[in-house]
């Protein structure tokens, strides 16, 4: 029996790394900053805190920050950890801003798998009409509870340098 369990075990893992590339995310993956260990493990992994940034791939001009837990310990180590749903999100004006396409309200910016199957990060944006300003809502979800837990940023559309400010109103399909 326990031959049986260790082979599905054996099974699972060497499906989720083959399938994490492909569901990690809907734009360009992010790019490291930094990572700051909150627990010491001795043999294993550290837990970290790690801090991210990715630019907005629909939004030139917009650049994201976001920072998530990273489990260490053997779970970690072996990618079966499932993370928790604590991530904190910081999203700036960074350059001019100019849009490459439509967008609809709610709409994914980025998107990375935080368990072997069942949960899932998502950043996802909008625009506040009456005020022109982007959006950016992160949180993460689970299969059958979902998770309250998430975070909100926004970047209000200034002028930049002798470029007028856009109005996202006009972006949104």
């Amino acid at each position: 029996m326990r031959d049986v369990a260790k082979s599905v075990m054996a099974f699972m893992v060497l499906c989720f790394a083959v399938l994490l590339p492909s569901l990690a995310s809907a734009s360009d993956d992010p790019d490291l900053i930094f990572k700051r260990s909150t627990v010491w493990h001795f043999l294993t992994p550290d837990h970290k805190l790690a801090v991210y940034a990715i630019d907005d791939p629909v939004v030139d001009g917009v650049a994201c920050h976001f920072t998530l837990p990273e489990k260490g310990g053997v779970e970690g180590m072996l990618g079966l950890a499932e993370e928790t749903s604590d991530i904190s999100l910081a999203c700036r004006q960074v350059g001019p801003i100019s849009f490459k396409e439509k967008f609809e309200q709610g709409s994914d910016m980025y998107r990375q798998s935080r368990s072997l199957f069942f949960k899932k990060m998502q950043i996802v944006r909008g625009c506040d009409v009456k005020r022109n300003v982007l959006v950016y809502l992160v949180y993460s979800d689970k299969l059958i509870e979902g998770s309250p837990k998430n975070s909100t940023s926004t970047v209000p559309i200034m002028p930049w340098g002798d470029a007028p400010a856009t109005k996202c109103s006009d972006w949104l399909k």
